[in-house]
């Protein structure tokens, strides 16, 4: 379980420039930017803060994402 402290301060690395880039913390698995939609996925308790890795899901619905998040090969 990641900490909640940490959670409340995570921001989106995008978003943090020019707006809130606040998260959403999606069923354990998945940070997800309320400004730009990006989402950041969680791998074995470690928030994954890449760039990529959120413009990779940032056109799938939060519905959608594969609980675990994946990780890559």
């Amino acid at each position: 379980m990641i900490n909640q402290e940490l959670i409340s301060l995570l921001r989106c690395p995008v978003c943090v420039k020019d707006k809130s880039g606040e998260l959403e913390f999606y069923k354990d698995n998945w940070f997800i930017c309320k400004n730009c939609d990006r989402k950041y996925p969680v791998w074995e308790e470690i928030a994954v803060m890449k760039i990529e890795e959120g413009d990779k899901w940032q056109g799938t619905p939060k519905d959608d994402l594969p609980i675990p998040a994946p990780k890559p090969n």
